[in-house]
This record gives structure tokens, C-alpha cells and sequence, in this order.
């Protein structure tokens, strides 16, 4: 029983310190502060008899934000032997947003801190965002036939993933009024649009 307690506390903490990490910075936030928002006794030192430092507790989350994702992270298994480009992209779609919602909290911490910050925030950014890109360009790639070259694959999933990323730039990791679009709408003028950009590609090259 000792053990799931140990393991439920932790866990809360990871939970609580993400959260603020995420809302006040890594550098803006201290022990003191994670310890009350976890119902610890503030300035007693109890995180620290589950993490040696605040440095461990940040890795601690990141990584088990980036364990989760590691699943998923290989974009094209979710495209296998769908055989249609529509239903693929629309799936694309609907699962990069659905992973941006999900992820908000370290998208903002990353975006805040990744520059300055512990070496573990540098290395989640290679994972959540460089893989992301860099698999989307070789789906691409592969989607086509080999057809698409390289750098017209990176065009276009930097173009893709972007303007899906902008979709919840402003709202989820900015904190701005921006306004909202439906997801709908948002995921079928992208479909269409990657459909023409894969298209006209592969006509270009073909010519």
C-alpha cells in the first residue's frame, strides 16, 4: 500500500509541476510553490524525497509526456493499407490536432523555455516537433511512390504541419481571444489543399 502511495504522490507532483512549469515557466516556478499547489508542506523539502532536484522533476514529466507520444510518434502506421489519399490526410488531420490539444501544456513550456532551459526541453523539441516534420516529409515521400523529391516533401509538410500548428498557435499556446474555427472546416480546406500540393507535385515531376 506504502508503494502506491509513493507512486500516486509522484505521480501528483509530476502532474502539478507540469502544470505550472507550463503556465509560469521552468525558471518561474519553485519548489516551494509545486510542493503547496501538490498539498506537500511548503519549504519542507517533501518533493524532494521523490525527485533529487527540480531539474529531475521537469525531466521526470517531459519524459513521460514523450513516453506516450513515442507510441504514436511513426505518423505512417496510421496510414496502412488505407489505399486512399482523402481518408489518409483526413486522418492526418484530425490526429495532428487531436495531439496538439493534448500536448498544449509541453507546447507551451517548449515554446517558453526551450531556448534557456534544461538540456531535456532541447531534446523534447527534436522529438515532438523535428520527428514530427521529418516522418510527415517521408510519408509523403512514400505515399508517392518516391516520385516526390525530398525537398518537395519537406515543402509541403512544412506547409501542412504548419498551418495546422497556427490553428492552435494563438489559442492554446499564445492564451490569446483568437478565433476559434470549427475543426471541421479547418481539416477539410487542409485535406483539399494537401491533395492539390501532392498532386501538382507529382504532375511537376512527372512532366
Amino acid at each position: 500500500m506504502g508503494d502506491l502511495s509513493t507512486v500516486a504522490t509522484r505521480d501528483r507532483i509530476i502532474d502539478v509541476a507540469m502544470e505550472l512549469f507550463s503556465e509560469h515557466g521552468y525558471r518561474g516556478t519553485s519548489i516551494t510553490r509545486i510542493e503547496q499547489a501538490a498539498g506537500l508542506s511548503p519549504g519542507a523539502g517533501g518533493i524532494y524525497h521523490h525527485f533529487p532536484s527540480k531539474e529531475a522533476l521537469l525531466t521526470a514529466g517531459v519524459q513521460r509526456q514523450l513516453s506516450r507520444l513515442a507510441a504514436l510518434r511513426d505518423i505512417r502506421r496510421l496510414f496502412a493499407d488505407l489505399g486512399d489519399l482523402h481518408t489518409e490526410l483526413t486522418i492526418a488531420a484530425r490526429y495532428v490536432l487531436a495531439e496538439l490539444d493534448q500536448e498544449a501544456q509541453l507546447l507551451r513550456l517548449l515554446a517558453s523555455e526551450a531556448r534557456h532551459g534544461p538540456r531535456i526541453l532541447t531534446d523534447a523539441v527534436v522529438q515532438v516537433v523535428d520527428l514530427t516534420y521529418r516522418e510527415f516529409a517521408e510519408w509523403i515521400i512514400d505515399r508517392s511512390g518516391s516520385v516526390v523529391s525530398a525537398q518537395q516533401a519537406d515543402v509541403i509538410a512544412t506547409i501542412g504541419l504548419g498551418a495546422l500548428i497556427s490553428a492552435r498557435l494563438l489559442p492554446n499556446l499564445l492564451g490569446t481571444a483568437h478565433r476559434k474555427i470549427d475543426d471541421h472546416a479547418i481539416v477539410e480546406t487542409w485535406v483539399s489543399a494537401l491533395e492539390h500540393l501532392l498532386t501538382t507535385a507529382k504532375t511537376n515531376v512527372s512532366a
